[in-house]
């Protein structure tokens, strides 16, 4: 079997990759049958030559392959028809700009396997970028406090080599008695808490947290039976909110009205009960003025979150009471960080940790006829035709809706 490692062509540029160098020549020999051809590019995070270096055949010809694999999306005149692709198709939730991508993926005999739905039997990803995403979203968001503030100067993550160097200059700031709270309990949250932990921030619980008061930082780690109530006063039940979130509503005001800095981290679901709205924003009791949204719902459950910011312009603040965007300098305003691809900042660990799952749980179903499942749920496409678990994006692909 022959896998090609194909060049990312999205703009802005992504340095991410599937597979490191040293990965794939594991894998090579961990699996007999098993052989890969990477595509060149100046832009990855690995050049050619490491992986030439591994012995990792580089060529720009990767028609003798079976499986394509990529991060973000292929432009339609680079796909390759008949083939087996693995990328984030985004087109999952019928986002409107993929439409075509999906059409032509569809037209042209293609095999796509979708990241983001490599998943166990009961719906939980394998693998995914997730963590990385936490982890460079708190440090910005501690990079936007300290310019805010003018107490510390954080530099870019894209300016740094790998995490190791993000921890050290993390070790080099001292933060004030500020007020934290982190939502989710996933994978981006738990990124997001290894910056909060490595800065030997308190945690402390939700009763501490909203009652008491500290001359140290601080921080809460909330999930959804946190920050949402039922409608009627009765006990929030987890399982039935996540069937049907709509009897229930935000509890998150609690939180707003002492904390100083929030990090959104959590999974907003269809139907969710926003966290805080834009009427919430403008109560005069709202106490946040930093905003690190990792999850980036635009126009969602985070008031503030606007608009998508990017890895060049990380910043912006929100007026709640003009409800516009203003100066992230203004500290009558949120300052938000809202920026939709972070893990690209830190490339080469996020490339390290995304090949350890690929390689653990998706790999090995290519020769054990796939007795988990994995690439059965994860196939969207299959001989021009949506599969059955995708079929409910037929509409979308005809553009009815």
């Amino acid at each position: 079997m022959k896998i090609g490692i194909i060049k990312e062509r999205k703009s802005p540029p992504d340095r991410r990759v599937v597979f490191t160098p040293k990965q794939l020549s594991e894998l090579q020999k961990s699996y007999e049958n098993l052989s890969f051809i990477v595509e060149p590019s100046d832009i990855r995070i690995f050049s050619d030559e490491h992986y030439r270096q591994e012995g990792i055949t580089v060529s720009e010809d990767l028609s003798e392959c079976e499986v394509l694999l990529g991060v973000k999306e292929v432009p339609i005149n680079a796909l390759i028809p008949n083939k087996s692709y693995f990328f984030f198709s985004h087109t999952i939730k019928k986002q409107d700009y993929n439409r075509a991508l999906l059409k032509a993926i569809l037209d042209k005999n293609i095999q796509l396997y979708d990241h983001e739905v490599i998943t166990k039997e009961n719906g939980a990803r394998l693998i995914g970028f997730g963590r990385y995403a936490g982890i460079v979203g708190a440090y910005n968001g501690f990079r936007l406090l300290g310019k805010r503030h003018a107490i510390f100067d954080l530099p870019k993550v894209e300016n740094l080599a790998d995490y190791e160097e993000v921890k050290a200059e993390l070790n080099k700031i001292s933060l004030p008695g500020i007020k934290i709270v982190l939502t989710g309990r996933g994978k981006v949250a738990k990124g997001a808490r290894e910056i909060l932990e490595h800065l030997n921030i308190k945690e402390v619980n939700v009763n501490d947290f909203l009652n008491n008061a500290y001359d140290e930082a601080v921080f809460t780690n909330i999930g959804v039976l946190d920050y949402n109530k039922s409608k009627d006063g009765t006990d929030i039940d987890l399982k039935a909110f996540f069937t049907d979130p709509r009897p229930y509503t935000s509890n998150f005001m609690r939180f707003a009205q002492v904390a100083d800095m929030f990090i959104a981290g959590h999974f907003y679901g269809d139907n969710a009960p926003f966290l805080f709205t834009r009427q919430d924003a403008k109560h005069p009791d709202f106490k946040i003025k930093l905003v690190a949204d990792v999850s980036c719902d635009i126009d969602g459950p985070v008031a503030s979150t606007i608009r998508p910011s990017t890895i060049a312009e990380p910043f912006y603040a929100y007026d709640a009471q003009s409800e516009t965007e203003t100066d992230y300098m203004n500290l009558d305003a949120i300052g938000v960080m809202a920026v939709d691809n972070l893990p690209c900042e830190l490339p080469k660990d996020a490339s390290e940790g995304f090949g350890e799952m690929f390689a653990k749980h998706v790999i090995p179903a290519f020769f054990n006829g796939d007795k988990d499942g994995i690439l059965q749920r994860a196939r969207m496409t299959t001989n021009g035709t949506l599969t059955k678990n995708y079929e409910y994006l037929e509409d979308f692909v005809a553009g009815k809706e």
